[in-house]
């Protein structure tokens, strides 16, 4: 657990350095990181952060005003308001995960045998249970 907790430490340090290199803060690099995976609603936005929907609409007003995010009315229901990276959003993402010299240095530490089971174990700890 010590371990872990330290390893965390060390990545949201290395992350939050990075983020603020894009003029962001780290909850705004963590919805950006999000939404790399494809768009997301409001609602399911704020529970992948772990934060309030009211902070979420905040977050997410200044990531548009700089372009990297836009909200869109979703295809099956035009209440819900998906928001999706621009491809402004994607280079600022790629160059936080760029800067971040200090996981990506851990990393590098690792031949490709190593870095595929720590994958696979974090999966088994982490991932929504698919891993086998």
């Amino acid at each position: 657990m010590e371990l872990l907790s330290v390893s965390l430490g060390v990545y949201y340090g290395d992350f939050t350095l990075a983020a603020a290199s894009e003029n962001l803060t780290a909850s705004q690099g963590k919805a950006l990181t999000a939404l790399r995976r494809g768009p997301a609603a409001m609602r399911a936005l704020a529970e992948t952060m772990t934060c309030d929907a009211s902070n979420i609409t905040g977050i997410i007003d200044r990531l548009e005003k700089r372009g990297l995010v836009r909200r869109e009315p979703d295809a099956s229901d035009r209440r819900v308001k998906n928001v999706v990276l621009t491809a402004e959003g994607e280079r600022v993402t790629d160059a936080i995960r760029a800067r971040m010299r200090t996981t990506r240095d851990g990393l590098d530490r690792l031949g490709d045998q190593d870095r595929d089971r720590l994958y696979v174990l974090l999966e088994q700890v982490f991932g929504s249970g698919s891993a086998d």
